[in-house]
């Protein structure tokens, strides 16, 4: 199925990646996938500025989306491994943009690079390694 915003939309209703409130971009690319998110108060640690685990589950969303995106008619992805690097705070108020570029695309895992970008500055923010796992529908 061809990512649309429409079907994203869809598929994401009442799901956590609705709740964190994740908007994804047409790219046009099969081998990449880009969603913003807003830095909400409710999202900050204990400094007030986002907190570093919606930073990953960002990235988490957006690579599990686009490895679902990829797989064949008969298969699943779920994550199974996460690294992050995070370089720089956000600010609450702030868009951040992830960006999502496959690495490997195996029969059983797909590797994901997820750059996430502050929207204000441009700079990027946390570089995050996403694993997910190939699996068969039951």
């Amino acid at each position: 199925m061809k990512l649309t915003a429409n079907n994203l939309r869809e598929r994401i209703r009442n799901t956590f990646i609705e709740k964190l409130n994740i908007h994804f971009i047409e790219t046009g690319e099969e081998n990449t996938l880009e969603a913003t998110m807003i830095a909400a108060p409710d999202m900050t640690q204990t400094l007030g500025v986002l907190h570093g685990g919606a930073t990953i589950s960002l990235a988490e969303s957006v690579a599990g989306v686009a490895s679902n995106q990829i797989c064949e008619s008969d298969e699943r992805c779920f994550g199974m491994q996460i690294s992050a690097s995070h370089m720089r705070s956000v600010q609450i108020g702030d868009t951040i943009r992830a960006v999502a570029t496959i690495q490997h695309k195996g029969r059983s895992t797909h590797v994901w690079n997820v750059d996430i970008f502050s929207e204000s500055t441009g700079k990027l923010v946390s570089s995050v390694r996403v694993t997910n796992a190939v699996t068969k529908k039951r």
